[in-house]
C-alpha cells in the first residue's frame, strides 16, 4: 500500500473551495429571491402554493409580504418544518410516495377553492412532491416509472417531458387546476438553462412535449418495454383537446448561472486572478463532463463550473452523480500528474441521490487513502458505489439539507 502524502496547502484550499461552493448556494437563498420578487405587488384574496425542495424558505418569505387567505406547503422530508399559518406537507424525493400523492390531491383542493390570485412558489424537486398520476396509472406504476428514469441516464429535460404525460398537475395543469384565478409563479431554477417547462415539470406552464414524443423518448432509452403495462397504454391514447392555457405571470428569482457568478466573486474575480468560469453548462455523463473539467485545467488557479450531470446506473451501489463525478475527476488527475489541487462537486440541496451527502471533496491524496483502505476505485466505479468510496476516503461533503436547489456546482483548485 501506498502512503499518503498530504499536501502543505490541502487543508486550506480544500477549505477555500468549501468556502466559494457555499457563496453559491447562499446566492440561491430563495427567501431572498421572493421578497424581491414580490416588493409592491398587491393580491387579491390570495392563496399561496409552495412546491419543492425550497417550498418552506418561500413561503415563509412570501407570507412576510402576503396576507393570504390559505398556504399550503409541500416539500421533501428532510426540509419540512413547521410554519405558523400554514399547512406544511411533507413526502418523499427523488422516487414519489403515498404523502406525495395525498399533497397533490390536497394541492388540487386548495386550488379548485381558491377565491382570488394564486401565488405559486416552485423550486426543484416538486415533480416528484406531487405525483397526482393520471387516471389509470396507479402510485407504484409511476414511482417505478421514475425509479426507470433516474437510472436511466436521461436529462432533467427528458425526464420531466414524460412525467408531465403522467401527471394531472405538470406541464400546466396546475394552472387548469386553478382556473378562473390568475396564477403567478416564482420560480427557483434546478434546469442549467432555467426552461420553466422543466423545472419541477413545469405546473404553471406549457408541457414540453406530446404523449407520443413521451413514449419516444422512453424508447430512445431503452425502457419502453420495462415501464408498466398501464403507462404504455396511456401513452399510445390519443392526445385530448384541452385548449389553451389560462393565461398567467411567471418571474425567475434564482439559477445555476446566477451562483456560479456568485462564486467567481467569492473567487476573487475575473481571469486576471486566475479565476476561470466554464462558459457552458456542465451536463452530460459524469465520465465525459470529468474530462471536460480536465480539459479546462491548464494552469494554476481556480476553475468553476455549474450544471446537472447525469450517471446511467448499471451497479448496486450507492451514490449520486457528484460523488462518481468527484472520484472519476481525482482518478483522471492522477493520471495527468496532478499533484497539488482539490476538487468539489456538489448538489446546492445538500443531497446527491439516496444519499446524505451533497458530493464529494477530494484531493491528490484521495486515491491513496482508498488504496490504504483496502477499496479497488474501479470497482467502485463500476458498481456505482462513489458514496462508499468517498466514505472510506474521508471526502463525502456534507452539509445537511439547505433549502435551496439549483443543480450542482463545482470549483477546481490547481495550486
Amino acid at each position: 500500500m501506498t502512503e499518503p502524502t498530504e499536501t502543505s496547502n490541502s487543508p486550506d484550499m480544500k477549505q477555500r473551495a468549501l468556502d466559494i461552493f457555499m457563496a453559491g448556494v447562499r446566492a440561491a437563498d430563495p427567501a431572498r429571491g421572493v421578497e424581491e420578487a414580490l416588493k409592491n405587488k398587491t393580491f387579491s384574496r390570495p392563496t399561496i402554493i409552495a412546491v419543492g425542495k425550497a417550498a418552506c424558505s418561500m413561503a415563509q418569505a412570501a407570507m412576510r409580504h402576503i396576507n393570504a387567505e390559505k398556504v399550503v406547503v409541500v416539500t421533501n422530508y428532510e426540509n419540512a418544518c413547521p410554519i405558523d399559518g400554514a399547512e406544511v406537507l411533507a413526502a418523499a424525493h427523488p422516487v414519489p410516495d403515498a404523502e406525495g400523492a395525498r399533497a397533490a390531491l390536497r394541492v388540487e383542493g386548495a386550488l379548485s377553492m381558491a377565491k382570488g390570485d394564486v401565488i405559486a412558489l416552485i423550486s426543484g424537486g416538486g415533480s416528484a412532491l406531487l405525483p397526482a398520476p393520471v387516471m389509470g396509472v396507479s402510485l407504484e406504476d409511476k414511482a417505478a416509472v421514475n425509479a426507470l428514469l433516474l437510472a436511466s441516464g436521461a436529462d432533467i429535460v427528458m425526464m420531466n417531458l414524460i412525467r408531465q404525460q403522467l401527471s394531472r398537475l405538470k406541464g400546466g395543469g396546475f394552472l387548469r387546476a386553478a382556473a378562473p384565478s390568475h396564477v403567478t409563479t416564482l420560480v427557483l431554477s434546478d434546469v442549467v438553462d432555467d426552461d420553466l417547462r422543466a423545472i419541477a415539470s413545469g405546473p404553471s406552464v406549457s408541457p414540453i412535449g406530446s404523449r407520443e414524443d413521451a413514449a419516444d423518448a422512453l424508447k430512445a432509452l431503452n425502457i419502453w418495454d420495462s415501464v408498466p403495462h398501464s403507462v404504455r397504454a396511456h401513452l399510445q391514447m390519443p392526445e385530448p383537446e384541452l385548449g389553451p392555457l389560462p393565461p398567467s405571470d411567471t418571474f425567475l428569482v434564482g439559477s445555476n448561472r446566477r451562483s456560479v457568478s456568485a462564486m467567481a466573486r467569492a473567487a476573487g474575480g475575473g481571469v486576471a486572478q486566475g479565476v476561470h468560469v466554464f462558459p457552458a453548462p456542465l451536463v452530460g455523463d459524469v465520465d465525459r463532463a470529468a474530462h471536460a473539467i480536465l480539459e479546462c485545467v491548464r494552469e494554476k488557479g481556480v476553475y468553476l463550473f455549474g450544471g446537472e450531470t447525469t450517471v446511467k446506473v448499471t451497479g448496486q451501489g450507492l451514490g449520486g452523480r457528484n460523488q462518481e463525478l468527484a472520484l472519476r475527476v481525482a482518478k483522471l488527475a492522477k493520471e495527468r500528474g496532478l499533484s497539488d489541487y482539490v476538487f468539489l462537486s456538489g448538489g446546492t440541496d445538500g443531497r446527491d441521490g439516496p444519499t446524505d451527502a451533497a458530493g464529494g471533496l477530494v484531493d491528490a491524496t484521495t486515491l491513496d487513502r482508498l488504496e490504504n483502505a483496502g477499496v479497488d476505485l474501479d470497482a467502485i466505479l463500476d458498481q456505482n458505489d462513489s458514496y462508499h468510496g468517498l466514505e472510506a476516503a474521508g471526502d463525502l461533503l456534507k452539509i445537511g439539507a439547505t433549502g435551496t436547489n439549483v443543480a450542482d456546482l463545482q470549483v477546481f483548485i490547481l495550486n
